[in-house]
């Protein structure tokens, strides 16, 4: 189980690209006066030529809206309607209108090396679409991407920032999305059977036309250099896409870490998604791991909501230390991205089924919230600044973060090894503070286990990039830890698990000293058990502690 934490998480680049730099041949719309019929080609460049007809035009126009028929998809689920598909959405985005696919209609799309670009109102309402991956000419390049009309541009005079700086001395065009990189540092140095090198330090945040920052969305490092800077405007106007029924036919491909990149790619801010579906056949034993069905990246205000997801299974492979390793696979991924939400999803697996992994990964994110979710994990791989969980059920990959801020947890049921898990991988690092109120604590989904609240580890031997913290405060509330199921030697749960279990004297030396959480806060704290809350297997590591009950 204990790989199942730390399984590798690369958010390749071609994950956050547009269409264009991923390899997909560009599109070009034209209204021919010589043309009687709309005609689809493509040249010998794999270029989408559109030839639209005037009178097709005009009735399209007059209709309000695109749909595929008018480019020629046939919607019978064997004939591949990827391009006709294509052409709707950039007719649709030149002329401004909204699309709407046919109710009834299933689109077969092949593994054709073709992107739909969506720009305006999408509503796939009552289709269907098989997207068949059993023959990817490039698995980078997603079926649908959700952009932006605006350009991103490098704002020039920015040459430092600091942690929680509140201002930039930036004129923009309007709020603005910044992307800033300093290549000379790097964070996130993993360790364990994925290790790696590290990544170079990247922070993401929002500046208004007058350069003052959204402190909800902090700047989270010390930039001395700034190696990269990009500035990408925020829509103003919510783009909407409802609907849709999604069935992904799995690759075959050999088990290694080649993600396939073959849904919705959103890189657009201010999105909502809204009545979707996703389901996954022709799983076998093996495979490669996708990187996320809607993978959202570069953008802020996106809400997916309403949405049934599908976990995948996992294959296995060999890490980057020469042993095996579970291969993380995502539904959902979030990379580069601030103030994302998931509001009443659910996914089609049992959220409990360790045949299929966690569904959702994040790195560099801020401000993530589950509400009203049932869905089998949380996870933030590289750093997520404030988090949010409330009126949901986390299965058996529970909750993994490391980050900042303040992570909240209310009025939820958690079926993972902890309530909480600190990813060992990336140093068990919270720097900030734990809010859990009005939750339940089901250990290991009810297996016997022995229960510990706040999982992880940390030996001090690793350099992850950055100084490693606790939860400065941990507040609990109202827990109801369904303890029940536990072997015979159980001494009852305890808050932290041994993070450390050589350090049990002052003999012992951090290279790489670990800050320990100040304080926890204990209000109507009940186990099933029947046994005493206590602080640790180790309690040398946290004897300074202090714990205050009411």
């Amino acid at each position: 189980m204990e790989k199942l934490f730390v399984a590798i998480f690369l958010f390749i680049s071609a994950l956050c690209t547009t269409v264009g730099q991923a390899g997909n041949p560009p599109e070009k719309v034209v209204i021919n006066s010589d043309n009687d019929k709309t005609r689809v080609q493509t040249n010998e460049n794999g270029e989408l030529l559109i030839n639209v007809s005037p009178k097709d035009a005009r009735r399209i126009k007059g209709n309000g809206m695109v749909r595929y028929s008018d480019f020629g998809a046939t919607g019978d689920g064997k004939t591949d309607d990827i391009d006709a598909i294509a052409a709707a959405h950039s007719f649709a985005n030149k002329e401004g209108l909204p699309v709407k696919a046919d109710d009834g209609a299933t689109y077969y799309i092949s593994g054709k090396n073709r992107t739909a670009v969506i720009r305006t109102d999408t509503d796939f309402g009552k289709a269907s679409f098989i997207i068949d991956d059993t023959d990817v000419q490039n698995r980078n390049a997603n079926v649908f991407l959700v952009s932006s009309g605006l350009q991103s541009f490098k704002p020039e005079g920015i040459t430092s920032l600091k942690r929680n700086q509140e201002k930039i001395n930036l004129s923009l065009p309007g709020t603005c999305l910044i992307t800033v990189t300093n290549s000379n540092v790097k964070r996130y140095i993993r360790f364990g059977a994925n290790q790696n090198n590290g990544s170079s330090q990247t922070d993401i945040f929002i500046a208004d036309k007058d350069g003052k920052l959204d402190r909800n969305a902090p700047i989270i490092w010390d930039f001395d250099q700034i190696t990269a800077i990009t500035a990408l405007p925020i829509d103003e106007k919510t783009l909407t896409i409802t609907g849709g029924l999604f069935t992904t036919i799995a690759n075959k491909a050999e088990s290694k870490y080649n993600y396939y990149s073959r849904g919705i790619a959103i890189r657009r801010s201010n999105v909502l998604v809204t009545g979707m579906e996703h389901h996954i056949t022709g799983e076998g034993d093996h495979g490669s791991p996708y990187g996320g069905f809607i993978n959202i990246g570069d953008c802020a205000y996106v809400t997916v909501s309403n949405t049934l997801l599908t976990g995948h299974k996992v294959y296995q492979t060999i890490g980057a230390a020469g042993v095996s390793v579970s291969m993380g696979t995502y539904d959902i991924s979030i990379n580069r991205a601030l103030n994302v939400s998931f509001v009443n999803c659910r996914q089609t697996n049992d959220i409990n089924n360790s045949n299929y992994w966690g569904i959702l990964g994040s790195n560099y994110c801020k401000n993530l919230l589950y509400d009203n979710c049932i869905l089998s994990r949380f996870d933030a791989h590289m750093g997520v600044a404030n988090a949010t969980i409330r009126n949901s059920t986390l299965g058996h990959q529970g909750i993994n973060a490391i980050g900042s801020g303040t992570f909240t947890v209310e009025n939820s049921t958690i079926y993972g090894r902890s309530l909480i898990n600190l990813r060992s991988d990336y140093g068990s690092t919270w720097q900030g503070e734990f809010l859990i109120r009005d939750c339940i604590f089901i250990p290991a989904g009810g297996k016997t286990a022995s229960a510990s609240l706040i999982g992880g580890s940390y030996s001090g031997q690793h350099d992850f990039g950055y100084t490693c913290y606790m939860p400065e405060r941990i507040t609990i509330e109202n827990l109801s830890i369904e303890d029940s199921n536990h072997p015979n030697d159980y001494q009852g749960p305890a808050i932290f698990a041994d993070f450390n279990p050589k350090m049990t004297s002052d003999s012992y030396t951090e290279k790489f000293p670990y800050v320990i959480t100040r304080e926890v806060i204990l209000r109507n704290v009940t186990a099933a058990s029947g046994k005493t809350l206590r602080l640790s297997n180790n309690p040398f590591m946290f004897r300074n502690v202090k714990v205050k009950t009411d």
